[in-house]
């Protein structure tokens, strides 16, 4: 019987050998081995409905194994009687459960519809990249498995992946691609496009002879992938993408959703088998964190990697919550079907407050201490036990939470809580980590990265656990963690105060204070052990400024903007939040201008002394623009598809730039973003993925001169005041740029100057409204 050591890399289900694993060994195998897995998920109901679902299951072939069960409930806070159903296999689990939510749909489900790889961690411990230790028989039927490591050990085994890089030379939403680029290790391949059966030919080649565990593409899932397979089948010359040569490549279709107030699209994916996928522009977050980010959450979610790579932090904390639920025994809902607590309409406006915000004082501000609590509503659901099942409906409870006729049951750990806890602790573990390194260290970038992506998942761990489609959501709860958070940070800032400090800013968790002679972190280490003591949630210096900005509106200059602010810290690092430089919508012209003119003001004591040379770099900058001295790259606007475009009554920039691709046959879905240019033509815009880039003279430099000083206005205006004065300067007597603008219309008379629309259904919305 053999045994080894060895990283699984893949599983999924196989309708011959139900459970198919792949693992890497130590010595360089790639092993595939087989498993029988079977699986159980419960019904609940009335005793009349079970018995009949029992007879039904009797019934069928192969015949599952029912029993009756006791199972914890989350929302009833009690076990529940279930029938528990086994399928033998797990392949045949989704068909069964199918057949048995048609004929009995007044039933409840629960542990139905889970991901396998969730499944298979509750039961072994072994996790998507873990390494483990196996043993399995002759016939590579898998026989024993045991991790040797924990998803939350801080120092992980590195699975040794063979990686193959795969893209094309340009992005093919905007040109024709000519050559497929390859890169595996130091080894480099250029291989044309056309003629295709060459192109088939070497590429085979190089996928049998390096074998690859992960294909990282560049539009991978939305064009490249597909554009092979197509051209394989076209000359019926097999391509080997998948490792499992029985299984076809599985596709996932394109989606657009809400999320936190905006529309988010997701193109196709191509999913692997065998071997995992990842393209690098239709990955979550990709640019954040990277491979080591994926790989980080692949292993505390036990999602497979190249699941892992393509969903959000929401749905990674699902699993974690999904996965904690089953090793704990409690049922995981089908469908929830829980409703709000009933509650006076006197108490809704004190139960849903959401976090606390303080107007901030507008103006420069010196040696000015940020301190943050550390992930503090994640923190307040691990310290103060709040879960669905321990959220009491009774003002006389103990434990009533602040401001809330709600108390919390502390006689036992909820599964939020328990889910959440190693989580927050290794989080916190890294960060300490981090903090002990030299930027300089080669971990330092990779520690990094696997912070960020536990980091995104307890920021979405609160918005999930009052998202009414939840599995474990609960809006009570979630009103208790933000009434928790109030409070901590009403505390703090009564701590500060009393302490002598003035505090400048609150915002949910984070506060802005000075006090004179206090100039350097360790003068606020004082400062730090009250507050966490009052409040009994892990706080943290984010770093002393040696000035800080809080900016006003642009409407009203006497109207602070909370969350939009810049300053510089001690060691000369700026930091930004709702600037121009920091919108995704901003040219890369405006924000590289915006960033510029902040780092001259941070590298002088006294920030007025740099406006001399702001004003020069700025009419430096505007002199570029005007000699069509700037790429037209770096003036791209890129926006969000809002809707879809018969929905639109009047058509802004994005609509026009998106119906100029429409009638080229390109189709975008909301959520896509759409990459134009303002130019002097109608429509007054240029979609970049056009076939022909538009003339420089076409451009609206006009337009991009008024983003431009707008964005430094922004900034300057604590120095300078008006933007009209900023512009007095900059553009001296003589300089104004006076170029034709485009003629306002209605936009009725846009719709009627776009010809040739392809979409018959977008052309009548149009015609409509345009009438």
């Amino acid at each position: 019987m053999p045994e080894l050591d060895a990283w699984l890399l893949d599983l999924f289900e196989d309708p011959q050998d139900d459970l198919v694993l792949y693992f890497i060994s130590e010595d360089g195998q790639r092993l595939r081995l087989r498993h029988t897995f079977p699986v159980t998920f419960y019904a609940l109901g009335q005793d009349s409905d079970l018995r009949a679902l029992w007879r039904f299951l009797a019934a069928q072939s192969p015949r599952p194994s029912l029993r009756r069960d006791k199972r914890s409930d989350v929302f009833t806070r009690q076990d529940e009687t279930v029938l528990a159903i086994e399928v033998p296999k797990s392949y045949h689990q989704r068909d069964l459960f199918e057949k048995v939510l048609k004929a009995f749909p007044q039933l409840s489900y629960a542990d139905a519809d889970l991901q396998l790889s969730l499944r298979f961690a509750a039961v072994t411990g072994a996790f998507p990249t873990a390494y483990c230790h196996i043993c399995f028989d002759e016939d590579h039927n898998l026989l024993k498995i045991e991790a040797k490591e924990s998803a939350w050990d801080l120092k992980n085994s590195h699975i040794p992946l063979r990686v193959m890089s795969l893209y094309p030379d340009v992005n093919p939403t905007h040109a024709q691609p000519q050559l497929l680029k390859i890169e595996v290790g130091s080894d480099h391949y250029q291989l044309a496009l056309k003629p295709e059966r060459p192109l088939l030919v070497n590429l085979r080649a190089l996928l049998l002879r390096y074998d690859p565990d992960l294909l990282l593409t560049d539009w991978g899932d939305t064009w490249l992938l597909p554009h092979l397979l197509q051209t394989a089948k076209e000359h019926v010359l097999p391509l080997p993408l998948n490792r499992e040569k029985r299984a076809e490549v599985h596709w996932q279709k394109e989606r657009t959703y809400f999320s936190y107030g905006q529309i988010v699209y997701r193109g196709q994916q191509v999913h692997l088998y065998g071997r995992c996928h990842i393209d690098r522009r239709n990955a979550v977050l990709w640019n954040d964190y990277e491979l080591d980010g994926i790989l980080e959450a692949c292993r505390v979610t036990s999602l497979p990697l190249q699941v892992s790579g393509r969903t959000s932090p929401g749905t990674g904390i699902s699993a974690i919550q999904t996965l904690t639920a089953l090793r704990e025994g409690i049922l995981v809902p089908w469908q929830k079907q829980q409703a709000e607590m009933l509650k006076p309409a006197s108490e809704l406006f004190l139960s849903d407050q959401g976090g606390l915000v303080y107007q901030p004082k507008v103006g420069v501000h010196s040696d000015v201490a940020e301190i943050d609590f550390v992930s503090l509503y994640p923190a307040i659901m691990v310290y103060f036990n709040i879960s669905p099942e321990t959220i009491l409906n009774d003002p006389q409870a103990p434990n009533l939470v602040p401001t809330l006729g709600i108390g919390i049951d502390n006689s036992k750990v909820g599964l939020i809580p328990k889910a959440l806890k190693p989580l927050l602790v290794k989080r916190v573990s890294l960060k300490r980590r981090l903090g002990k390194m030299q930027p300089w260290d080669p971990q330092h970038t990779v520690y990094s990265r696997r912070a960020s992506a536990l980091k995104w998942l307890l920021v979405t761990c609160f918005g999930y656990l009052g998202y009414k489609n939840a599995r474990f959501g609960r809006i009570e709860a979630h009103q208790a963690v933000t009434a928790y958070g109030r409070e901590a940070l009403l505390l703090a800032k009564e701590t500060a105060e009393e302490a002598g400090y003035e505090v400048v800013h609150l915002y949910v968790d984070a506060l802005w204070v000075r006090k004179k002679g206090k100039k350097t972190p360790e003068d606020f280490e004082d400062l730090l052990e009250k507050i966490h003591n009052c409040t009994g949630l892990p706080i943290a210096l984010d770093g002393v400024y040696r000035w800080l900005v809080f900016l006003p509106s642009r409407q009203n200059v006497n109207r602070p903007v909370p969350n939009r602010y810049f300053g510089v810290f001690q060691d000369g690092s700026l930091k930004v939040r709702g600037i121009d430089a920091r919108r995704h919508d901003s040219p890369p012209f405006v924000a590289q201008t915006q960033m510029h003119i902040l780092e001259l003001l941070a590298a002088r004591k006294d920030p007025g002394q740099a406006l001399p040379a702001v004003i020069r770099y700025l009419q430096s900058r505007l002199r570029q623009l005007h000699a069509h001295q700037i790429p037209l790259e770096d003036l791209l606007i890129k926006q969000r598809l809002g809707r879809k475009l018969e929905d639109y009554r009047s058509l802004p920039a994005t609509a026009r730039a998106a119906l100029q691709l429409e009638q080229i046959g390109k189709h975008l879905r909301p959520g896509q973003r759409v990459i134009f240019l303002y130019t002097l033509e109608e429509p007054g815009v240029h979609a970049w993925d056009l076939d022909k880039q538009p003339h420089p003279a076409s451009i609206d430099l006009a337009r991009y001169q008024e983003l431009l000083l707008r964005a430094a206005a922004m900034v300057l205006q604590p120095w300078m005041g008006s933007e009209d004065k900023l512009r007095a300067l900059v553009l001296k007597k003589g300089e104004q740029l006076q170029l034709p603008r485009m003629r306002v219309q209605h936009p009725a008379e846009h719709r009627r100057n776009i010809p040739g629309i392809v979409n018959p259904a977008v052309q009548g919305a149009l015609q409509g409204h345009a009438q």
